[in-house]
């Protein structure tokens, strides 16, 4: 079971630093530039959101499920609101994110409101965008797949400081299930199987939107997979152009988890959702996350894992380690 938390911990990090470079250009803009990434690249210039970042390092999806992580072990595992946003606004003042293009709009606004004393309740409710799907993967590490009910309630707890409506819950679920399911080496219909549970349970806790439907555009993504069976390229490109890759829950979340889908290698699918285009880093460290703990960190090449950990401080074994003497003991 280590291999397979790890696994789920290097490829969200390895999908999030293959994807950092390439971050919020169009499909045709990253081709213009790089031709084509292969592998771990600096931020190009006009990068709107990595500004100076060098090859390797991870943006603000691995950042703050770290921070996310970092406040379940300060409270024994239980999801304290408080201690979240207070831990999150740390993070944004310690990393710049403020006053940077770092910060989604929910959660720049939802920690905005909680700085100033106010509810963050008015813009939590509104929340539509894919920050609190980006930064849950290793929650789904903690839970049996036959605890879904349990997961996604956690889920609540650990998003509702800066997300709650339907999608952005229920994609949060999504990957959280679909990890959970991964870890346990289910089949890759299983998993996707259980993120399509993990949205309808996750999403009855959030207020209602009339955002389309993640759990929908999931079906439509493994239907083109299966459409594209024998060419990548146009999978991707269909991704790109029919589900969608902007930082929307209802976009970003079923594209990641439909990458993973196809490319169920964790090098293969974080390459591929570097050049797809739009909000690269985000999916990749979803779905790439999703194909490191059905693979285990044993299938992610060394030669990556090296250049992560010596572009990132941090200790991976000691997070995977909590997640492991958790795993089945909360909720």
């Amino acid at each position: 079971m280590m291999d397979y938390i790890l696994g789920t911990l290097y490829g969200m990090a390895l999908g999030d630093a293959m994807g950092m470079p390439s971050e919020l250009l169009s499909r045709r803009r990253i081709q213009e530039i790089f031709g084509r990434i292969t592998t771990f690249e600096d931020s190009p210039e006009e990068n709107p959101a990595a500004i100076d970042m060098t090859k390797g390092q991870f943006t603000d999806d691995t950042a703050q499920a770290l921070v996310i992580l970092d406040s379940l072990m300060e409270n024994d595992f239980v999801p304290d609101k408080q201690i979240i946003a207070k831990n999150l606004i740390q993070w944004a003042f310690d990393t710049d994110a403020f006053s940077k293009n770092i910060l989604g709009p929910s959660s720049k606004a939802a920690l905005h409101a909680i700085q100033a004393g106010e509810d963050p309740g008015p813009h939590t409710v509104k929340a539509i965008t894919n920050g609190a799907a980006m930064r849950i993967a290793p929650v789904g590490c903690l839970f049996k797949s036959t605890d879904l009910p349990k997961l996604a309630k956690f889920v609540l707890g650990v998003s509702e400081a800066t997300h709650k409506t339907d999608v952005a819950l229920g994609g949060a679920g999504m990957v959280a299930a679909a990890v959970s399911a991964a870890v346990e080496d289910k089949s890759w219909d299983e998993i996707m199987q259980a993120a399509s549970d993990g949205y309808d349970l996750t999403a009855a806790y959030g207020a209602e939107t009339y955002s389309a439907s993640p759990k929908a555009r999931l079906q439509i993504a493994m239907d083109l997979a299966k459409r594209h069976a024998d060419d990548a390229e146009a999978f991707s490109l269909s991704i790109y152009e029919t589900i969608g890759t902007t930082t929307l829950a209802s976009e970003a979340v079923p594209a990641a988890l439909g990458m993973a889908y196809y490319y169920r290698d964790p090098e293969k699918c974080s390459l591929a959702c570097a050049n797809l285009g739009g909000d690269t880093d985000t999916i990749g460290a979803m779905a790439v996350a999703i194909c490191g703990a059905k693979s285990g960190a044993s299938g992610i090449p060394a030669e990556h894992i090296v250049v992560l950990e010596k572009s990132n401080p941090v200790d991976f074994h000691a997070y995977a380690d909590s997640l492991l003497s958790h795993r089945g003991h909360v909720g």
